[in-house]
């Protein structure tokens, strides 16, 4: 019994660190470390909300505030940005990630599925602002530890005053 609790708070661990580091990348503007944490055929989501409460499920044909199919639409952001192409992020604002309340079970072989709240706060043009939602995460299994194969963002104050992007949530 205790060598299976002590391997589920090994993995209880080892995913928190991971959405640690990975939000540490982002708030550092570390944009090679950052993309790391992704497979190549990861899928980010942010749905738009089609009511109060509900929103919608099909990237593929309903809106979504945000969607990547594959982490090439992630790595195309970063290259706006480094380059100074995406005048919507020039400045780049300022970002602080907290991440609470992570959860974690197995999901298919060599996966797990993981879910966290998070709160972003950022600042730019001497206005600071935050996001907050939650995030629910496929884990795969890669080269002896976790990458992210699918990251699902609900925004909960979905008013965007400016500008949405990945390194807000």
């Amino acid at each position: 019994m205790s060598e299976i609790r002590t391997g589920m708070q090994q993995q209880q661990w080892a995913v928190e660190q991971l959405l640690y580091q990975l939000s540490d990348a982002c708030d550092r503007q570390q944009w090679d470390r950052y993309l790391d944490f992704f497979t190549e055929d990861t899928e980010f989501h942010i749905p738009q909300w089609c009511s109060e409460h509900e929103y919608t499920q099909d990237p593929q044909r309903e809106m979504s505030l945000i969607y990547y199919a594959s982490r090439a639409g992630l790595e195309d952001r970063v290259y706006r940005i480094r380059t100074g192409k995406s005048s919507a992020c020039t400045p780049m604002p300022r970002t602080l990630h907290l991440i609470d309340n992570v959860c974690c079970q197995p999901a298919a072989a060599g996966e797990l599925e993981a879910s966290a709240n998070w709160v972003t706060h950022h600042y730019r043009f001497g206005q600071s602002q935050h996001f907050f939602g939650r995030a629910s995460y496929r884990l795969r299994e890669q080269q002896g530890g976790w990458k992210i194969a699918r990251k699902h963002v609900l925004l909960l104050n979905d008013r965007i005053d400016s500008v949405l992007d990945f390194y807000h949530v």
